[in-house]
């Protein structure tokens, strides 16, 4: 099964549509009209990971667009195109297609990831960036290598074939991974764990593959300190949870010289899923963001 024969979980609200760019069709979801909000979800989930955010800002004057990346969600899974310039590139090509010459961003985990690669590659379409759970590209490495061992979960993706029918013949996996990345595991509702388990299965490739380029492609460049040259000039305000057990508040340190504004923020109490565990303070964040950047 894939996700496009998976019925679209309702959200009041939401249109639905398909662009085609770069020889795949994309998936979007959108909501309310004004300023244009791009949000690129993280792994294992889709645009649905925003159905808490989506109310809270779609009659405040904002244009949600909630972006399935390439083959997770209602998106077209491709053979390739799966590293992270290709996602980034995807991104620029929709931006094109929908005749936006410049928008706010908001990405999760992979999705901040894509975002923070976009704001070093095209500054001038971003009117500001909110990263959510994610180190931005400056890092240290002395914060890095005491943290890996929290990364011990990719080994079980990351490789073809295993990574695959991991994801596609082993849901517990995708759950438990999904119940231990909140500080609070009841900040989950058993249907909301059932339907992102349920589109990690359909999008197996497209996750292992995810994985398995930044294994080969992103870690190698970031030895040679490729993306580190690279100044960040999009004013971005990173949010990073307390007691999150992948991305831990260590990482988030040491960008302020590479980037002309730039603001971490650790949220207390809160785990890996910020917009799922605090929509509200998301919400306020990125209303401030935005108000800032004008």
């Amino acid at each position: 099964m894939t996700n496009s024969d998976r019925p679209m979980p309702p959200l009041e609200g939401a249109e639905h549509r398909w662009v085609t760019v770069r020889g795949a069709q994309l998936h979007i979801a959108e909501s309310g009209s004004g300023e244009p909000v791009v949000l690129l979800h993280g792994f294992p989930q889709h645009w649905y990971a925003w159905r808490a955010l989506v109310p809270l800002l779609a009659h405040d004057g904002y244009r949600l667009i909630c972006v399935d990346l390439r083959g997770f969600g209602w998106s077209e899974q491709t053979e390739r195109g799966y590293d992270t310039d290709g996602l980034g590139a995807d991104i620029l090509a929709l931006l094109d297609a929908l005749g936006l010459d410049r928008v706010t961003l908001v990405g999760h985990n992979w999705g901040a990831g894509v975002g923070f690669r976009l704001c070093q590659r095209a500054p001038e379409r971003f009117r500001a960036f909110l990263a959510l759970n994610m180190a931005h590209p400056w890092t240290r490495h002395r914060d890095v290598l005491p943290n890996l061992w929290r990364m011990w979960f990719t080994a079980f993706i990351e490789y073809p074939v295993l990574g695959r029918l991991v994801l596609r013949h082993w849901p517990a996996f995708t759950r438990y991974l999904l119940r231990r990345a909140v500080a609070d595991p009841t900040a989950w509702r058993d249907p909301d764990l059932a339907e992102f388990t349920g589109a990690a299965q359909a999008s197996a490739h497209a996750g292992q593959a995810m994985f398995w380029q930044y294994v080969v492609r992103d870690i190698p460049a970031g030895f040679r300190g490729a993306h580190r040259r690279r100044r960040l000039t999009v004013p971005t305000l990173v949010l990073g949870g307390e007691h999150d057990p992948v991305i831990p508040p260590a990482l988030l340190r040491g960008g302020d010289p590479n980037a002309d504004d730039l603001t971490v923020r650790v949220v207390p109490g809160a785990g890996h899923h910020l917009h799922e565990e605090r929509p509200e303070l998301v919400a306020e964040a990125l209303r401030k963001l935005i108000t800032e950047a004008d």
